[in-house]
């Protein structure tokens, strides 16, 4: 038996030399990210980028910081020092000094680019 419901064809028309041409995209032009290729992975790294950039910072993600650079500390310990008790105290010493630097560190970069990213809005409001 044959199909009951016949696919919709899409239209296309020639022009006067025969040739066929598709209509093309109508509407909005796409943007980067929609758009394939190296551009498009640029533009969503861009993206991510500078959301993660507006986030506050965060005591977790101080910690994670400091716990990274404790451990470089503590194997960098342990292959110079050759002595455990001591390796791990400088790996809980870095531990408690890094975190609240990190910490503060990023609050202040954090405040320093809302500051100019703020200026930069009022800048092109203010020249308008």
């Amino acid at each position: 038996m044959a199909q009951a419901k016949r696919r919709r064809r899409t239209k296309h028309r020639g022009n006067a030399a025969g040739v066929i041409e598709a209509r093309g995209r109508t509407g909005r032009k796409p943007t980067a990210a929609e758009k394939g290729g190296k551009s498009a992975d640029a533009a969503r790294a861009r993206e991510t980028r500078l959301s993660r950039y507006d986030r506050p910072p965060t005591w977790r993600g101080a910690f994670i910081r400091a716990s990274f650079a404790a451990v470089v500390l503590l194997v960098l310990a342990l292959l110079l020092v050759h002595s455990p008790a001591s390796a791990i105290a400088y790996f809980l010493f870095a531990l408690v000094a890094y975190t609240p630097i990190s910490y503060y560190t990023d609050v202040w970069m954090y405040r320093r680019r809302q500051r100019n990213k703020q200026r930069r809005a009022h800048g092109k409001a203010a020249a308008r």
